[in-house]
């Protein structure tokens, strides 16, 4: 991989934000947005689909991350002022494609909040008490736009300390599942079994990796930051490949553990894998991990939910959704609409699918988001830029088109029956989006 130089930007008389973040911390930051709460309650599904060698689907989908990934490095450093994917895609293709991925952005977003709260109302919740399913996720999503709307959401403190009780609790898991295996409890031959009485083992490789893609997602937000990095060029794709990596390997010691510790059809069953791992392990009282679980998902639905409503405001100050989306509480500043409908939407599909469902169908929405960054990476080839950049080998984007493509190929009916209505929304809106800026006489 290498960087194409140039003029520095800094001589550019233009105003920028600061460059302070450093490539320790960006690559903290995008550990915590990536270590969350998809692993905690995935676990068991990838389970079901590919058998207890959980830590192969985790793997390929590790490596398949890293090639899209490849091609946000390049992206972002060379328009580091850049608004992301939507961005990217309307720098490449025009406005109507950029307006798709930017929906696609928002809808993901939206999905996963859905199939977090399902996640919250599983059994880590039934450690300490048992509720409706339907009760809770309504609770759980009011709470959530509540803090949303009053703003506390905001405090970069608070998702660190959440964000290192999330990286805690799986280190713990991984720590415990070495104890059981230690004193002869657990079963090593699990993790060679690949495959389902559903499945062979080339197509529950393909099937699990569609749900452990999710755990990976939230990489892509880096790219926000890449402006405010001191050298973009030099420390965003350092950092951004170095923390796949480490989530990587936390993800498949956490998926080895989980499989060695409990057997295939338990955790195939379980909406807790990970606690399934601590009651073995006897040595930590499984309500402290279930609170840990909890304050995971909790935090991971809360940032998504900040990001959704915010996308939602975004696009409606832009002329692109409609303008009561705007709409801001006066003292709070929060945009209090934007939180209301996103929020809705979410306690709505929770009702309508399962977790699994839920957390596929956001995936087939950022693999339309990739498969147009990947595109985009090899149209704007021919776009030269002053400043320095990383420079991504051309068959790393092709092969994250392939991978994004090939993994379509693999989801479900079911998955598709939820996403299809979705993306022919939002073809259907940018269309409309493309129509009116000619109209309006914008390029």
């Amino acid at each position: 991989m290498t960087s194409t130089d140039s003029s520095d930007s800094s001589s550019a008389g233009t105003a920028t934000l600061r460059r302070t973040v450093t490539t320790t911390a960006l690559f903290l930051f995008i550990l915590g947005d990536v270590l969350g709460a998809g692993v905690y309650v995935l676990a068991g599904e990838v389970a079901a689909l590919a058998g207890g060698a959980v830590w192969v689907p985790l793997l390929v989908a590790l490596l398949m991350a890293l090639l899209t990934a490849g091609s946000y490095a390049e992206l972002a450093t060379k328009y580091p002022k850049a608004g992301g994917s939507s961005h990217y895609a309307t720098r490449a293709f025009g406005p109507v494609v950029g307006f798709l991925v930017g929906f696609c952005m928002l809808a993901a977003g939206i999905v996963s909040v859905g199939a977090l709260s399902l996640g919250f109302a599983g059994d880590y919740l039934a450690e300490f008490i048992s509720l409706p399913t339907i009760l809770v996720v309504l609770v759980f999503v009011a709470l959530l736009a509540l803090l949303n709307a009053r703003g506390i959401s905001e405090s970069l403190g608070a998702n660190r300390v959440a964000t290192l009780i999330e990286v805690g609790g799986l280190l713990l898991v991984i720590v415990l599942g070495a104890i059981v295996v230690g004193r002869g409890d657990g079963d090593l031959s699990r993790l060679s079994e690949l495959g389902t009485p559903e499945n062979g083992p080339v197509a529950a490789v393909l099937a699990g990796s569609i749900l452990a893609f999710y755990s990976y997602v939230g990489f892509e937000t880096s790219v926000n930051i890449a402006e405010e990095t001191k050298d973009p060029s030099r420390s965003y794709p350092r950092a951004l490949f170095g923390a796949l990596l480490v989530a990587g390997v936390v993800y498949a010691l956490v998926g080895a553990a989980a499989a060695a510790v409990v057997p295939t059809a338990e955790l195939a069953e379980s909406s807790a894998p990970l606690l399934q791992v601590v009651a073995a392990a006897g040595l930590v009282p499984p309500v402290v991990f279930s609170v840990i679980a909890l304050v995971a998902v909790s935090n991971g639905a809360l940032l998504t939910g900040i990001m959704s409503s915010r996308l939602a405001y975004g696009m409606a100050q832009d002329g692109l959704l409609p303008q009561v989306l705007t709409r801001i509480l006066p003292r709070r500043r929060t945009p209090w609409v934007a939180i209301l409908v996103t929020a809705a939407l979410s306690f709505l599909l929770a009702l309508t699918g399962t977790i699994d469902v839920l957390a596929s169908t956001m995936v087939l929405l950022l693999l339309v988001v990739f498969l147009a960054v990947n595109a985009a990476v090899l149209v704007l080839r021919r776009d030269e830029v002053e400043q320095r950049h990383f420079r991504v080998p051309t068959v790393l984007p092709i092969g994250g088109l392939a991978s994004c493509l090939l993994l379509m190929t693999q989801v479900e009916g079911t998955v598709w029956r939820l996403g299809l209505p979705i993306l022919a929304v939002g073809a259907l809106l940018a269309v409309i989006a493309g129509w009116r800026r000619r109209a309006a006489g914008r390029v």
